[in-house]
């Protein structure tokens, strides 16, 4: 099936109330064994064009084409699963059509065994080599060890796990497990990078290098990107524009095609202005083309040169002056009743400054120690101490919190036209923008944002108190990469401290003076630098032997 064009987009436009045409004519075509990238700011129709490719999402103009009989798997943001069942009951669900195969072939060997009568004979044999052709194909006989190595890697619960417990995080890497092994022609992945840690997201990047398949992805993980993706499709304006390359490549062809409309734009301003110096001259040379000199200046008004919707800027409230004392544990343990160890012994100093990035397996206890800096639960051992000039701005993970009838504007400010900001009254209508809200998003209902526009939602209200410390639990979760790039900058630019729990590694590059690495087994370590220079000093990649998380992941073991 390489190089064959396997699906066609024709002129697919998709309208949401009220009356917005979030995509606009796309076309769209891809090969067999295509890498994908989608990108756009949140909002821009990337979740939408998913949904329509995997046949979610029907209510649209335009023609979609396949060629073939396709298998497509899809992954949601928010995958739905069911609650009373277990982890391993869940995949296998999604892995019917396999196992379907596996238990076929165990009913056709001992129909072998019995049947006597030459036809039916014939016929069963001729069922059992398309059963075992599809097995191989497939590589079925080895279902189990593709499933203990996703589960291993991907972090998931115990197989046994009733799902219903489960955090919206472990739903997700079970959704997502669950898709890899279906084994496709098509992958169609909304954010697969949430909820992953960094070896997590390296075992990823070379399963997709491997797949043989199609894969469409949307994610704000650059260095994803970056390992994965031969092509790139940033959706802008309701438009799709391709670029084939790299995240690195792309930054360089679409600042080309930019400055190009730039320079489109400056020419058609121009023309603009030429033409209503002439209209206003009242030119007696008006006479038998003033009718279409008119027509021409309205043409030229009319035509669409949309403003770019990019997130310029984000807005973190400064707080109070902070101290020199600002946050430092000694001697941190912390265990449950059942004796895991999160931390043992944990001992360190955050110095006046300091963006700390944190990272480390998913319930290797980073959350657990914002809780203990918070208040909001005490280590088992040892002291967390924090300045008496502290001011701690706690943002989490949790969003459901957010009222889905209320409107942007409503959620952020409680409806009050001037609200507190740290120590300042201000507007509350300019706060929100800030976050990027225009007017008009202001009236939206948080029931129809997108995963990311809820987070700058989110992130709005908890940094409201104007905290001089700041405390964020995967604050990139969903955001897309022009606010992210905003983040990056207003993080720099903060006079206070930070420590932020993320696991994306191109955000933690930029902004971390200090990496805090959990490893999951108990042990936390402190290192001067941003992750890049701390994955250098401890040698970090997913082929290194020395990480034993994932030596039985290899092949033969």
């Amino acid at each position: 099936m390489a190089e064959k064009t396997i699906f066609s987009m024709t002129g697919v436009t998709k309208i949401v109330p009220p009356q917005k045409e979030i995509l606009k004519d796309i076309y769209l075509s891809f090969f067999y064994g295509a890498k994908i990238g989608v990108l756009g700011i949140n909002g821009s129709g990337k979740s939408t064009l998913l949904k329509i490719i995997a046949g979610v999402d029907k209510e649209f103009n335009g023609e979609m084409t396949y060629e073939g009989h396709l298998k497509i798997c899809y992954l949601p943001q928010e995958p739905v699963l069911d609650p009373n069942k277990t982890v391993r009951e869940n995949i296998e669900d999604g892995l019917s059509e396999q196992i379907a195969f596996l238990r076929e072939n165990d009913a056709l060997l001992e129909q072998l065994g019995t049947v006597t009568d030459d036809d039916l004979l014939a016929k069963i044999m001729d069922r059992y080599s398309f059963v075992t052709e599809k097995i191989e194909h497939l590589d079925l006989w080895n279902l189990d060890r593709h499933i203990e190595r996703a589960s291993f890697a991907l972090h998931l619960p115990p197989q046994d796990a009733l799902v219903g417990p489960l955090s919206g995080g472990e739903k997700r890497r079970v959704a997502l497990a669950t898709v890899l092994l279906s084994r496709p022609d098509v992958l169609l992945l909304d954010e697969p990078t949430n909820h992953l840690d960094a070896l997590s997201v390296s075992w990823l990047e070379q399963f997709l290098r491997d797949f043989q398949g199609t894969v469409i992805a949307v994610t704000h993980d650059r260095y994803f990107l970056d390992n994965v993706a031969g092509w790139i499709l940033e959706l802008d304006r309701g438009h799709g524009y391709p670029y084939q390359g790299n995240y690195s490549h792309f930054l360089e062809l679409r600042a080309e095609r930019l400055k190009q409309e730039k320079a489109k734009e400056i020419s058609h301003q121009k023309l603009v202005e030429e033409e209503l110096e002439w209209v206003r001259s009242g030119s007696k040379a008006r006479q038998k083309k003033s009718k279409s000199r008119l027509a021409q200046f309205e043409e030229l008004c009319s035509r669409e040169f949309q403003q770019r919707a990019e997130t310029q800027s984000l807005y973190i409230p400064p707080g109070p002056r902070l101290g020199q004392d600002v946050i430092r544990l000694e001697n941190v343990s912390y265990h449950y009743s059942d004796g895991k160890n999160l931390m043992t012994d944990l001992s360190f100093t955050v110095p006046p400054g300091a963006i700390v990035g944190i990272i480390g397996p998913n319930g290797a206890g980073k959350s657990t120690l914002f809780k203990m800096i918070a208040g909001k639960i005490q280590p088992s051992a040892g002291v967390v101490h924090v300045g008496q000039t502290v001011k701690l701005a706690y943002v989490d993970q949790a969003r459901d919190h957010l009222d889905d009838s209320k409107t942007v504007w409503e959620e952020i400010s409680d409806g009050l036209d001037f609200i507190t900001v740290g120590s300042y009254v201000t507007p509350s209508r300019a706060y929100v923008w800030r976050f990027n809200f225009s007017g008009s998003d202001q009236q939206k209902r948080i029931g129809s944002l997108s995963g990311g526009e809820r987070n700058r939602v989110h992130l709005a209200k908890l940094l409201r108190s104007g905290g001089n410390v700041l405390l964020l639990d995967e604050p990139t979760n969903d955001l897309d990469v022009e606010t992210l790039r905003a983040l990056e900058h207003a993080l720099v630019q903060f006079p206070g401290v930070a420590l932020v729990i993320s696991h994306d590694r191109w955000f933690l590059d930029r902004i971390a003076t200090h990496v805090l690495c959990f490893d999951g087994e108990g042990r936390v370590e402190w290192f001067e630098g941003n992750f890049s220079e701390y994955a250098e000093y401890h040698q970090i990649s997913s082929n290194d032997d020395k990480k034993k998380r994932y030596t039985k992941l290899r092949d033969g073991e």
